[in-house]
């Protein structure tokens, strides 16, 4: 087998961005001290973020090519199977970079420990280094990894996204948006609503575990579970729209059909709204279990 190619996938610094914005640290201090902040702590997340990404670096097998990717580039950037990913960032820059995955297995990176929450990036740089040289060692066999579940929603043009936290389908500006929604058995309610959201188990802790508090506090699945749990928001009752569908389960094999009946809804995942489909009236999307898990190295 030809030697991997390791990816490492990260973002621009808030420092990085201020100076674009900016031109020079001084006019960066000087808008950073009007909100009340200090360059000093920019300057530490930006110099935490390199070393990391200094230390990945370092770290990689001699025979192994490598290559770098931002996050805003991901959608451009040509993956193969055989690459291994490296994601040095928070936890929501892992749920970037699965939509665009295969199967790849992921390392996440925290540059940060103890500022993260650390779900998805539960390794720190010098675990991840000493992880690089075992594998260059050993193989492929000592990245064990975890298959945590995907979401996907399917366009009746054979348009597709997915998402490893949630996919969102609603008006681009979260205004009313109109469809027929049919759950799995077939029942079937027309809606008025905030948009609908459809979450795997990596999702249930943010967006989707507030819904379901509001809700009383729904079990929701596991990350590594093959299930989704789906959300109706802010379902308005009117003499042709319903509010008794809006909530449910997804099993393996188990689908939600929405029927456009606006001009326009999107559908984006995990947040990246620029990254969207967008749907016209009468178009039909689908939403299921994703086929492709997220392989996450414990």
């Amino acid at each position: 087998m030809a030697n991997p190619r390791l990816v490492i996938v990260h973002r621009r610094t808030e420092l990085q961005e201020l100076l674009d914005r900016h031109a020079t640290r001084g006019q960066a201090e000087f808008f950073l001290r009007t909100r009340g902040r200090t360059l000093q702590d920019v300057q530490e997340h930006h110099d935490r973020l390199t070393a990391a990404l200094v230390a990945v670096r370092a770290a990689v097998p001699a025979e192994w090519r490598h290559a770098e990717v931002e996050r805003t580039d991901l959608s451009r950037f040509l993956l193969t199977r055989e690459d291994i990913i490296a994601v040095v960032g928070q936890d929501g820059l892992v749920a970037n970079a699965a939509k665009y995955l295969n199967c790849q297995p992921v390392i996440g990176i925290d540059p940060e420990p103890g500022k993260n929450p650390g779900v998805l990036v539960r390794h720190t740089p010098d675990a991840a280094a000493k992880l690089l040289q075992d594998v260059a060692l050993a193989g492929q066999e000592r990245l064990r990894c975890q298959e945590l579940a995907t979401v996907t929603a399917r366009l009746d043009d054979g348009q597709e996204l997915s998402g490893l936290n949630e996919v969102f389908i609603g008006h681009a500006s979260h205004q009313s948006a109109r469809y027929r929604l049919t759950a799995p058995g077939g029942q079937a309610e027309r809606h008025s609503s905030s948009g609908l959201i459809v979450s795997t188990g990596t999702g249930a802790t943010g967006w989707c575990a507030s819904i379901a508090l509001e809700r009383g506090g729904r079990a929701l699945p596991a990350p590594a579970d093959p299930r989704l749990a789906w959300f109706v928001r802010e379902a308005w009752p009117s003499p042709i729209t319903g509010t008794s569908l809006t909530e449910g389960v997804l099993e393996a094999g188990e689908s939600l059909r929405v029927t456009v009946a606006s001009d326009q809804l999107v559908v984006f995942g995990d947040g990246m709204e620029d990254d969207r489909l967008t749907a016209s009236w009468g178009q039909e999307i689908t939403v299921q279990l994703g086929e492709r898990p997220l392989r996450l190295v414990g």
